[in-house]
């Protein structure tokens, strides 16, 4: 009897997809989960870098008024005293909202830690070498620069399922010479 079930073993084979189903389970869940969250990873940053160059974009084109370069020291060739910029807020909301105005639905949740930094700097008139003293700029000279910068908490697909993605962002950046149109 047992030598008649123990010939009949190698060719049952019903439950052999069952089997190895259940044996790749665990690495097949891993890599969906992994491909899910790089995904959803990229889209964060995407939107990120967006949102930074639009604020570049918005501040670049801002009236020549809305910057002061005429305070501040010179190091190297750039000032490193923070410039006056009057319209910081808008350029924050731009990149939050969308809009200058800050209204309708924002692009991030709103979290601790989040960061809508602009900053300007401008160079000295004794820099050469710089675009301010080239092309479009050469009447205007001492042309401020801005620099946008964007870290927004990361929401990890990962962290919605009980693991630890407390300290995780994504940065953006992106950089605008000021045009005054």
């Amino acid at each position: 009897m047992m030598r008649r079930a123990l010939r009949l073993l190698p060719s049952d084979s019903r439950a052999a997809a069952a089997a190895e189903f259940a044996l790749i389970l665990p690495m097949m869940f891993a890599l969906i989960f992994t491909t899910f969250e790089g995904g959803n990873y990229l889209l964060a940053e995407h939107r990120v870098l967006k949102s930074a160059r639009e604020g570049a974009r918005f501040a670049g084109r801002l009236s020549y008024s809305a910057y002061d370069c005429t305070s501040g020291t010179v190091v190297g060739n750039f000032q490193t005293t923070p410039t006056v910029i009057s319209n910081v807020d808008a350029i924050r909301n731009v990149m939050r909202f969308g809009n200058p105005e800050g209204t309708g639905t924002p692009r991030f949740t709103a979290r601790q830690g989040d960061v809508f930094a602009v900053t300007v700097d401008c160079p000295s008139s004794s820099d050469t070498t710089t675009y301010h003293n080239n092309g479009i700029f050469r009447e205007r000279g001492n042309v401020p620069r801005v620099l946008v910068n964007a870290r927004v908490t990361y929401n990890s697909i990962l962290g919605t399922l009980g693991f630890d993605t407390s300290g995780a962002v994504v940065r953006g950046q992106a950089q605008a010479a000021v045009m005054g149109v």
